[in-house]
């Protein structure tokens, strides 16, 4: 590893690792509240994927509830959800057949009336967008390679990796070093199973008194459909085959948008 004390460094009053939906959400929070008090706040996000929304799969049925409370106008502005939630149905699929569960049984998670059905992709963009109006620094295509630490323990930002190393770990002839974020304040937004905030878990024993995390994982395609097979609109939800009784999972079909069609399933890793 190169000389620390070579490194480049950036003052931010915040540091935010992760530029989806939460990092970028607290960005032009902070932002807004600085406005409203008439004060400067600098914040940057710091997004490992190539550009904003790059690693956002997501389905997705979308409650627009916090989208209205950072922009009581989303609508007027643009933001990418257009297609409301129609007709739902929930199923129970065997190997030949499917019995579908009545509307009325559905617990309140599983009911998605004044919810919106789009790409969490595209919300999530027009999110990076609205946060740079605001004067938040974006810097996409950067990892967060490490936690930096102050002498009394705490976390005073983070630092992005080297470029240019070679398979033996030396630098090349393109060898660029990596650049220190120091912040007020960092705010780990990476999402699930996040680098740094493993490293930051046991640190600060983050999970003592907390249930232990389950995982999942999920595949998804987004179809392109004959018009007289879309239903815009409509979600529906699959539970059983191809899954067994000892595992949990379901399906999904999501129409919207120009007749696409978002559909996956998702496997617990129990």
């Amino acid at each position: 590893m190169a000389d620390e004390a070579a490194r480049e460094s950036m003052e931010y009053d915040v540091v935010i690792v992760g530029g989806g939906p939460a990092g970028l959400a607290a960005a032009i929070r902070l932002k807004q509240l600085a406005a409203e008090r008439s004060h400067e706040v600098g914040v940057c996000v710091l997004e490992k994927g190539s550009e904003i929304g790059a690693h956002i799969l997501s389905g997705a049925v979308i409650d627009p509830i916090a989208l209205a409370e950072l922009f009581p106008d989303w609508k007027e502005r643009g933001a990418p959800l257009k297609t409301q939630v129609g007709d739902e149905r929930f199923l129970y699929l065997s190997e030949t057949s499917a019995r579908e569960v009545p509307h009325s049984w559905l617990p309140r998670p599983l009911r998605n009336e004044g919810y919106y059905v789009g790409s969490l992709g595209n919300l999530v963009r027009w999110l990076g967008q609205q946060a740079e109006a605001l004067g938040v620094e974006i810097f996409a295509g950067f990892a967060a390679a490490e936690v930096l630490y102050a002498d009394d323990g705490s976390v005073k930002g983070v630092a992005t990796g080297n470029m240019g190393v070679g398979r033996d770990g030396k630098p090349t002839e393109n060898f660029q070093s990596g650049v220190e974020l120091h912040g007020k304040y960092t705010f780990f937004a990476e999402g699930a199973r996040g680098n740094l905030a493993r490293q930051l878990i046991p640190r600060f024993k983050l999970n003592d008194g907390r249930d232990p995390q389950t995982w999942g994982i999920g595949i998804k395609e987004i179809w392109e459909v004959d018009a007289a097979k879309f239903n815009s609109g409509l979600v529906l939800h699959s539970a059983g085959w191809p899954l067994d009784h000892s595992t949990y999972g379901g399906g999904w079909m999501y129409h919207f948008g120009e007749n696409l069609v978002s559909v996956g399933l998702v496997v617990g890793l129990g």
